[in-house]
């Protein structure tokens, strides 16, 4: 793996030549070759099934973590000529307004911003594969079940024998082709199984999250590989719909492998009222998101979607421990890098 040093306030820091230092490794040279991977074989999952790709900017106005209740990201604003906007941090809310457009779906492949801390699996710069498709949550999470397995399957038909070399074993993505469905629970049943451990779940004003440590017992105790659903609403932005009349849960999920979570995804609100009850239930101000619920008022449709990390699918596929190793050109917040 190459060299790190840590300068300026310390933590992780490339070498200054990690870039050539990268070249002749085996690692970055098979990183290539899954990165093009994700793009043909998403290009071709989704085009088989009508999914049409759109191009989108990488600013907007309309972060989708905002910051309210249950926010667990920071936006990353920027001044554009004398204009406040944010760097992406998804693209969710476009793919929404893309399926009014393309009526089978939307995806996208592209980076996105974040402005919290990078660590061992978080980064500020990632590539993003979101889709958004007609449908409940049931619905996405099928998808996203095929999406996996395609994407397992098409590394061990492309590059078995590399990454089994790099790796020393490819019987994680066997084991996921192998599903038809990938395991689930509800978020209250996997807290009723982590039960006493204060490590395990985080408590929060009426909210509650799992953590790194709970994620992995899950995955060590229940399966390694398994959605976790219906988390409490307020921990989760406030687009998702809601669960139950009382609005206590959300229609989401979460799969978990590998690092942790890995997909995220959730069925959406339908019309204009649904979505500003919940601006108000997140304490988000409305007029940040005035376009977005005129969208659904004036074009309600059912829909659900997804975002999965491609670095963080890449760390489970070469088992590594660092994220921020599987990056060509890594990028910090706060510090100049070259290339």
């Amino acid at each position: 793996m190459t060299a790190t040093h840590d300068f300026t306030h310390g933590g992780w820091r490339p070498s200054k030549d990690r870039f050539l230092e990268i070249l002749d490794n085996p690692l970055y040279r098979t990183l290539v070759d899954l990165q093009d991977l994700v793009t043909t074989s998403t290009a071709a999952f989704w085009s088989a099934r009508g999914v049409k790709s759109v191009h989108l900017p990488i600013t907007t106005g309309s972060i989708s973590s905002p910051m309210g209740l249950g926010s667990d990201s920071l936006p990353v604003a920027v001044d554009l000529f004398g204009e406040r906007t944010f760097l992406a941090d998804s693209m969710q809310f476009m793919l929404e307004y893309g399926c009014r457009l393309s009526p089978n779906g939307a995806w996208y492949l592209m980076p996105s911003f974040r402005g919290e801390d990078c660590d061992e699996s978080h980064l500020n710069q990632f590539f993003h594969s979101e889709a958004e498709v007609p449908g409940g949550l049931d619905d996405v999470i099928t998808v996203v079940d095929a999406y996996m397995r395609r994407l397992a399957k098409d590394v061990l038909e492309r590059h078995n024998d590399t990454v089994g070399e790099l790796v020393g074993s490819t019987d994680h993505l066997n084991e996921m082709v192998k599903l038809d469905a990938f395991p689930r629970i509800t978020f209250d049943e996997a807290v009723a199984h982590l039960g006493s451990d204060p490590a395990a779940v985080r408590n929060h004003a009426g909210w509650r999250t799992l953590t790194r440590h709970g994620e992995q017992r899950l995955l060590a105790e229940v399966s390694p590989i398994l959605w976790v659903t219906h988390y409490d609403h307020l921990s989760v932005p406030f687009y998702q719909a809601y669960g139950d009349d009382e609005g206590r849960t959300a229609l989401n999920g979460d799969l978990l492998f590998g690092l942790g979570e890995i997909v995220g995804c959730g069925e959406r609100h339908v019309d204009g009222a649904q979505t500003r009850a919940a601006l108000n239930h997140h304490q988000v101000p409305e007029a940040d998101y005035e376009w977005y619920v005129r969208m659904k008022q004036e074009r309600p449709m059912h829909t659900s979607g997804f975002g999965l990390g491609v670095e963080r699918w890449l760390m489970w596929v070469l088992q590594q421990q660092d994220i921020r190793e599987l990056q060509l050109a890594p990028r910090l917040n706060g510090v100049t890098l070259a290339p």
